[in-house]
């Protein structure tokens, strides 16, 4: 047998990201059983820890027992606590894995900065805000549940479930199950008929293409399920603003990866857009972004019937599109 690996005997999880956070206490102590399966597991609230229960939960155990400590919110602990879990940290205990966990702020940075000084296994966990994080995010759940994905199928999942990193944890991980793996768009689109599919995101791509009844269809049933009308206007101003951006950046030349970087816009949403600007006069763009901006204002308190206002805009976006045919 290969010898066991020893675990690191303290961790530092930095970061607000609840999933990611839960995922590295998580590994931190599936590590620690894994070279103790008998390890005793305590979880404790650093802003209520004491000196003295720390000395009881840090002192040798009775029967050399492997025990792991989670601190959670290190960074609200006071600076009698603080003090204690510092001391501690000078001088830790044979036996005894300490996951210490701060969300990252300055409230609290003297003990982040004692645990990075004593040797901490550093985890970071930064907030995901970012489509673009949210992307590798995605792209990173699937291959680690042993899948491939493709960067339509990613954005397609996010449309569908939103941005919730916990829902889109478990939807690409049903997806996967149930596809063997293969996460395509179409699959995305199949398992999450309902949802994906009343999007505003979908009513503005069908009308920046010109697809006249497919964005009309797409619209009703957006309004059937509730989608807020300012969330369709908002998807039909940011569509057709990135078909005008891309357009004026594809005309000067250069390959999608380089407008990408200039445009500060993901490959997969420049790729895309390129096809979507393909039909667009600089004139017909002018008039849908004027399009875009009125509707805006309709959806958020002008217009008498916000429902009306929307199918508006959207014909008028597809009649420019095709040259009013």
């Amino acid at each position: 047998m290969p010898p066991a690996v020893t675990p690191s005997p303290l961790h530092l999880i930095v970061g607000e990201e609840e999933l990611l956070v839960e995922r590295a206490v998580q590994a931190a102590v599936t590590a620690a059983r894994l070279a103790d399966p008998d390890v005793e597991l305590r979880r404790v609230h650093a802003a209520q820890l004491t000196d003295a229960e720390l000395a009881e939960l840090a002192s040798p155990s009775l029967f050399a027992e492997s025990r792991v400590l989670v601190l959670d919110a290190a960074h609200e602990a006071g600076k009698d606590a603080a003090d204690a879990i510092a001391g501690y940290l000078r001088d830790p205990a044979d036996g005894l894995t300490v996951v210490l966990v701060h969300n990252g702020g300055g409230r609290g940075k003297p003990l982040l900065d004692a645990a990075r000084a004593a040797g901490a296994t550093v985890v970071e966990c930064p907030k995901i805000t970012r489509p673009s994080d949210r992307e590798a995010f995605v792209r990173g759940e699937v291959r680690r549940l042993g899948g491939k994905t493709d960067p339509a199928a990613v954005a397609a999942l996010i449309e569908a479930v939103g941005s919730d990193l916990r829902e889109l944890a478990a939807a690409a991980g049903q997806l996967v199950a149930d596809t063997g793996g293969a996460l395509t768009e179409q699959a995305v689109r199949r398992y999450h008929r309902g949802k994906a599919e009343v999007t505003g995101f979908v009513v503005a791509e069908k009308a920046v293409t010109g697809d006249r009844a497919g964005a009309l269809e797409a619209l009703r049933w957006a309004m059937l399920h509730g989608v807020p009308h300012v969330l369709v206007a908002d998807a039909l101003a940011d569509a057709v603003r990135t078909v005008a951006r891309v357009s004026g950046a594809s005309q000067a030349g250069g390959d999608p990866y380089r407008m990408a970087q200039q445009l500060g816009m993901p490959p997969w949403k420049v790729r895309k857009a390129i096809g979507q600007s393909r039909g667009w006069r600089p004139a017909a763009l002018a008039e849908a972004m004027a399009v875009v901006a009125e509707v805006n204002a309709d959806v958020k308190g002008v217009a008498a019937d916000p429902d009306y206002a929307l199918q508006r805009a959207v014909l008028r976006i597809c009649a420019a599109r095709t040259g009013g045919r």
